[in-house]
C-alpha cells in the first residue's frame, strides 16, 4: 500500500455513493459503481440541503444545478401546532455566495449527481453487488454477482443503513439501532404554502413543510413509534391523517390534501454509531453505513456527501495506508458531534412547545448559532 489508489469499487448508488464516486473519477481514478438494484428509482420525497452540503456539491461542481432544481430559503421558522410563529431564525449564506439551505427532491438530487459521476467517467452497473471480498497486501480480490472478479485497490461501502460491506467487516453487532421515533413524509396535494423550512410543534408530535419548487413542498411528520412496530403500507395515509390531528391551520390544511397511501414514505429513524476506525486496510464504509443520523439538522445526506468530498480528497494527495487514518481524523468526531446534537434536538422537539416562548426563541436562536458556527467550520 505504498501508492496511491488507482482503481476503487464503490458498493451503493444512493447520494454518497455517487458523489464519492464522482468526486474520485474527476481526480482521476477509476471507479466502478454496484448497486443492487436493477434501477435507480429513489425512495423518498424531499431532502433538506444546508449550507455546509452545498459547499460539497460546489466542489463536485454541481452546485448551480442544484440549485436551479430546488428551491433556495434563507431562514428557519417554528411555530406552535396552530400554527403561531414562535421564533424565526436566519439561514445565512457563507462568505463564498453558498445559499444558506435548499429544499430539492431526492430524485432530482440523485440525478445530478448520477449524470456528474457518470459524465466524469465513472462506471455505473445496476442489479450487482458484492459476494465475495477478499484484502491481500497488493488489492482487494472482489468477486460479483454478475459473476466478474476484479482487483480494486479499495472498496468504499455506500449502502446505507443495512449495510452489508459493514456487517462483513465488524459483525452485525455494528448494525443500526432504532431511536424510538419514526418520520412520516409526503407531497401534499396543493400548491407550495411556505417559503422557508417551517416547523410546527404537537404536544408529544413534530411536523414540518420544506419548499421543494416554486410550486412544491413537502410534508414530514415525526412522531414516537415504541417497539418500532409495522404499519401496513395500504394504511399509511389513514395513519398520517390521525397522528396530526391535533394541528390547526396549515398542517390541518395540509392533512386534508395528503396524496394517496402508495405516495406516503414511512421511515422508522435508525443511528449507526459505529466506532472507529471505519475502515479495514483495504475497505470502508461512509455515509449512514458508519454513521447514520436522525433528520434534525438535516445532516444525514450533508454527512454522507462531506464524507465524498474528503476521502477522495485523501486518497488522492495520500498513499492508501495514510489516506484512511487520514481520512478518519477529519471525519469521525465530526460525525459523531453532529450525530449527538440531532438526537438531542430530536428528543427535545418531541416534548412540545414550552410554556415560555421568549424563553425557547432566545434558546434556539443561541443553538442555531453554535450549530452554524460548527458547520461553517472546514471539514
Amino acid at each position: 500500500m505504498n501508492t496511491k489508489v488507482q482503481r476503487v469499487l464503490v458498493s451503493g448508488g444512493g447520494i454518497g455513493g455517487l458523489a464519492v464516486a464522482g468526486a474520485l473519477a474527476r481526480r482521476g481514478v477509476a471507479v466502478d459503481v454496484v448497486e443492487v438494484r436493477a434501477d435507480l428509482e429513489v425512495t423518498g420525497i424531499g431532502i433538506s440541503v444546508p449550507n455546509n452540503a452545498l459547499r460539497m456539491l460546489k466542489t463536485l461542481g454541481v452546485l448551480d444545478e442544484t440549485v436551479a432544481a430546488g428551491y433556495v430559503f434563507d431562514e428557519y421558522v417554528r411555530r406552535d401546532a396552530a400554527g403561531e410563529q414562535i421564533v424565526a431564525l436566519p439561514c445565512p449564506s457563507s462568505s463564498d455566495g453558498v445559499p444558506g439551505y435548499l429544499g430539492i427532491t431526492r430524485a432530482r438530487l440523485a440525478g445530478i449527481l448520477r449524470t456528474a459521476a457518470i459524465a466524469a467517467g465513472a462506471r455505473l452497473r445496476l442489479g450487482v453487488e458484492i459476494e465475495e471480498f477478499t484484502e491481500g497486501p497488493q488489492a482487494a480480490q472482489v468477486r460479483l454477482s454478475d459473476g466478474r472478479e476484479v482487483e480494486y485497490d479499495l472498496v468504499v461501502g455506500c449502502e446505507g443503513l443495512r449495510s452489508p460491506l459493514r456487517t462483513r467487516l465488524f459483525g452485525a453487532q455494528a448494525g443500526p439501532v432504532f431511536t424510538g421515533y419514526s418520520c412520516w413524509r409526503a407531497k401534499p396535494k396543493m400548491p407550495r404554502r411556505v417559503g422557508a423550512m417551517t416547523k410546527f410543534a404537537g404536544a408529544t408530535t413534530d411536523a414540518g413543510l420544506v419548499p421543494l419548487t416554486e410550486d412544491e413542498m413537502y410534508l414530514f411528520h415525526v412522531t414516537a413509534e415504541p417497539g418500532n412496530p409495522y404499519h401496513e403500507p395500504a394504511g399509511w395515509r389513514d395513519l398520517l391523517e390521525e397522528r396530526l390531528a391535533e394541528y390547526t391551520g396549515l398542517v390541518a390544511e395540509v392533512r386534508e390534501n395528503l396524496p394517496p397511501a402508495e405516495e406516503i414514505i414511512y421511515s422508522p429513524l435508525f443511528e449507526v454509531r459505529l466506532p472507529a476506525p471505519w475502515h479495514t486496510g483495504r475497505a470502508i464504509v461512509i455515509g449512514d453505513a458508519a454513521h447514520a443520523v436522525v433528520p434534525h439538522l438535516s445532516q444525514g445526506g450533508s454527512q454522507a456527501l462531506e464524507d465524498a468530498v474528503v476521502l477522495a480528497e485523501e486518497l488522492t494527495r495520500r498513499t492508501l495506508a495514510d489516506a484512511l487514518p487520514a481520512f478518519m481524523a477529519r471525519r469521525f468526531d465530526r460525525a459523531r458531534h453532529l450525530q449527538r446534537l440531532s438526537s438531542t434536538m430530536l428528543v427535545r422537539e418531541m416534548t412540545g412547545p414550552p410554556t415560555d416562548r421568549e424563553e425557547l426563541g432566545a434558546e434556539l436562536s443561541r443553538e442555531m448559532a453554535s450549530v452554524r458556527a460548527y458547520l461553517d467550520q472546514p471539514v
